[in-house]
């Protein structure tokens, strides 16, 4: 029931996935599911849009926190383990597509591949509502380096293999601006784009400045 700029912000994110399932459709696919829960309203877009049902694959452990802001990468993947469960009866034998909003590292992600083939899905059609993340957020969300994004280090190609997926697909920047409501101005896009609405801190270690959320 949240509200941004004067619109609904499950209304936007069912639209960025409904533009989701136009730009990067999967023909011979299933079934849709989502990575719970910020990916739940893409995930139903998706399948309003593409006609496919969308299904309860996997189920999130609410009691485990973000996988992506651990400090190790043994601590990233033991909490994929647990935060997660793959359910074998929806996905035994299927063609699927696997809504996520974003892939930060692509530890969940590649972890949440290998969970859902381990479940019997004989092809993983990878969809992500947003654009490819290629550089830090300075403004509060504890994101990684440069170094650690995925997307700013390999290409589409390069990343679906590295997951463990048939085929990965993105929204453009544009895409995701003319999905939400307010008109391309009113949003910061520094995290897919590189164009920051102000200069970069000189050191990016966000902790000294006392900004570690």
């Amino acid at each position: 029931d949240s509200r941004i700029f004067g619109g609904s912000v499950d209304r936007a994110r069912r639209e960025l996935g409904r533009r989701l399932a136009r730009d990067c459709p999967a023909p011979n696919a299933d079934l849709v599911f989502s990575v719970p829960d910020s990916a739940n309203a893409a995930a139903l877009g998706y399948a309003e849009e593409s006609g496919l049902p969308l299904e309860l694959a996997l189920i999130r452990n609410h009691y485990v926190g973000r996988t992506f802001i651990q400090p190790s990468q043994a601590g990233r993947d033991a909490k994929v383990k647990v935060k997660y469960n793959a359910v074998h009866e929806v996905l035994d034998g299927k063609s699927v597509v696997m809504v996520d909003d974003s892939i930060v590292r692509g530890t969940t992600t590649r972890g949440l591949v290998a969970m859902v083939r381990a479940a019997g899905a004989r092809e993983v059609h990878m969809r992500v509502s947003s654009a490819p993340i290629t550089g830090p957020c300075y403004y509060g969300i504890d994101t990684p380096s440069r170094e650690d994004l995925i997307a700013a280090n390999l290409s589409v190609d390069e990343i679906a293999k590295h997951i463990g997926v048939d085929s990965l697909g993105y929204l453009s920047i544009d895409g995701m601006l003319e999905s939400v409501p307010g008109g391309p101005d009113g949003f910061c896009h520094a995290c897919f784009s590189g164009d920051y609405p102000t200069p970069p801190p000189a050191d990016p270690n966000k902790l000294r400045f006392g900004c570690g959320c």
